[in-house]
């Protein structure tokens, strides 16, 4: 916006010449709101979630950020111990929250709320991530092999607690631990 602010060189008539024109104002604010299809920051998350979601509910498998205002996730093995640990978070929960099983890798990605990963205790037999990592989110319809599916389906806006989990996960230590393959996976060398 170039002469908005023009210098006030005495008083009359400069002080008139001191204000902005309508044009420069109504140029001034177009240029500050940038381009029409630049969508604030926030509505652009949004965005991004609703079509992940519709996605989901629309039976195809999607790309999602952890982290955020979504979830976080905890990585377990998927063997016995780890469907011990399903059954006591069903105790507890009345229905465990989402769990993921990937038969391939053979683990459980268990949906944590968002921050998780900031506050979970480091796990012997289990890792938790979060931004800016993702996961990919099997359709909603797809609740059994093969690939990946929901072992417990997403059942609203309920997730798995982290507190009980890692309890239960102390007490039944599902093996294999999933820290070697994620480090390969993530390309984290010691």
């Amino acid at each position: 916006m170039t002469d908005v602010f023009r210098k006030i060189h005495g008083a009359g008539n400069d002080f008139i010449h001191a204000m902005p024109s309508s044009a420069e104002v109504t140029q001034h604010l177009v240029e500050s709101a940038g381009a029409v299809r630049d969508p604030a920051a926030d509505m652009a998350d949004l965005a991004e979630v609703i079509r992940t979601l519709l996605a989901v509910e629309a039976r195809r498998d999607t790309r999602i950020r952890l982290g955020g205002n979504l979830f976080d996730v905890v990585i377990t093995s998927s063997g016995t111990q780890a469907r011990s640990a399903v059954a006591v978070m069903d105790e507890i929960q009345d229905r465990c929250g989402p769990v993921i099983e990937d038969p391939e890798n053979g683990w459980f990605y268990w949906l944590v709320p968002p921050g998780s990963s900031h506050r979970w205790a480091p796990h012997t037999h289990a890792v938790c991530l979060g931004a800016p990592h993702t996961i990919t989110l099997p359709s909603l319809h797809r609740t059994a092999p093969p690939g990946p599916h929901w072992h417990r389906p997403s059942a609203s806006d309920r997730l798995v607690p982290p507190g009980p989990l890692h309890d239960a996960l102390t007490r039944f230590r599902p093996e294999p631990t999933p820290h070697a393959a994620l480090a390969a996976q993530l390309g984290i060398t010691p």
